[in-house]
């Protein structure tokens, strides 16, 4: 990306398309209902970032509690849907700047900052979600922490690393916009 500059069209557009993975990678972890399952048979609990569900048996119906009705259930949800709300707008971001014929590299340096917001509230929140769930809502059997949890993290992994990226970008500025002169290692006879 460095050589051809990020003029050339296929790699301009690397990090808005990680940003959008990252966007799809949290609409799944909130919109999942494997935040935690039952490891093994029978599969009695299953819940969400938004609900707790248990059923007595394997035929039983589910019956689903709300976990907004805890103060830790709300303050886990608002930080993770802050920090989710933060990387779509950094997402809407990179797609202006990145638009954009001249690159503004402290623009894009801002957005990495604002990811690295983003990450905290997202770790936050899915630190708060175990931490308090496993010991205010009673759990039987063997439970694992599961897909959409490992969603959320992907997400919260995503916003650090597209952080650092974007915030050593301009770093390498003219090396970007071909300014530097190449230099040619040749040895004289």
């Amino acid at each position: 990306m460095v050589k051809y500059g990020l003029d050339y069209t296929r790699c301009r557009w690397i990090l808005p398309l990680l940003l959008g993975i990252g966007v799809i990678f949290g609409i799944i972890a909130l919109a999942g209902r494997g935040w935690l399952e039952s490891q093994t048979l029978p599969y009695v609990h299953q819940a969400s970032l938004w609900e707790s569900c248990k059923r007595s048996g394997l035929g039983e119906e589910w019956s689903c509690e709300s976990l907004m009705g805890y103060a830790w259930g709300r303050a886990a949800a608002a930080t993770y849907l802050v920090g989710f709300i933060l990387l779509v707008i950094c997402f809407a971001l990179a797609i202006i700047a990145f638009a954009i014929d001249t690159l503004r590299f402290n623009f894009i340096r801002g957005i990495g900052g604002l990811l690295f917001v983003a990450a905290v509230f997202s770790i936050m929140g899915l630190v708060i979600y175990p931490v308090k769930f496993s010991t205010e809502i009673e759990m039987t059997g063997i439970n694992m922490f599961s897909w959409a949890y490992g969603f959320g993290w992907t997400t919260a992994i995503m916003e650090i690393c597209l952080g650092f990226f974007f915030c050593c970008l301009p770093n390498y500025e003219d090396q970007i916009l071909g300014n530097v002169k190449p230099t040619y290692f040749y040895s004289s006879p």
